[in-house]
């Protein structure tokens, strides 16, 4: 069985976490970033029997990249063995951290023609340390507005580790 993971990341958290799935699944894994124009990606889900797709909210939406490949790929995805796996702070939250109840997530399946047969949510991280102006000033503004961490001297990391490995060791047994 070969599985194929692929992600589209904005600051890095996104890769990070498919690699630790890619790290809990016991079969042949390929992982290929969404922003690889070089890539055949029909080609390369053709030959995979298993395909993980996550990808990043960034100021409230996925990367357009994410819905033009859903959109030219969604015929052959909904004849295999799928996932997907959203990024996004508003998982930090307990009321927000499942698939039902995580809005980005909900609005991204409702507007797709994929049906993935597993669907995940983890909460990302903030890097302002790494972050240009506009992005420290606009995300930390954010933050204040949902309760969130404000220090822009520091990083945080909201991913629940244990959740993205049981959600790879999920992704064993399809």
């Amino acid at each position: 069985m070969k599985t194929l993971i692929l992600y589209f990341t904005t600051d890095g958290q996104t890769k990070k976490i498919a690699e630790r799935l890619a790290d809990a699944i016991t079969h042949e894994v390929e992982m290929i970033s969404l922003k690889d124009q070089a890539v055949d990606f029909a080609e390369k889900i053709a030959n995979a029997d298993q395909i993980v797709v996550g990808a990043s909210i960034r100021y409230g939406h996925f990367n357009p990249l994410v819905y033009q490949f859903v959109e030219q790929h969604y015929v052959v995805l909904n004849q295999k063995k799928t996932a997907f796996y959203g990024v996004n702070l508003t998982a930090r939250k307990a009321n927000r951290n499942t698939p039902e109840t995580n809005t980005y997530i909900r609005k991204f399946l409702a507007k797709i023609k994929w049906q993935p047969t597993q669907v995940e949510v983890f909460a990302g991280a903030l890097f302002y340390p790494r972050y240009n102006l506009f992005d420290r000033v606009m995300i930390r503004f954010i933050m204040k507005i949902t309760k969130g961490e404000t220090d822009t001297s520091k990083e945080y990391e909201y991913t629940d580790w244990q959740k993205v490995e049981s959600f790879g060791e999920k992704l064993n047994f399809q």
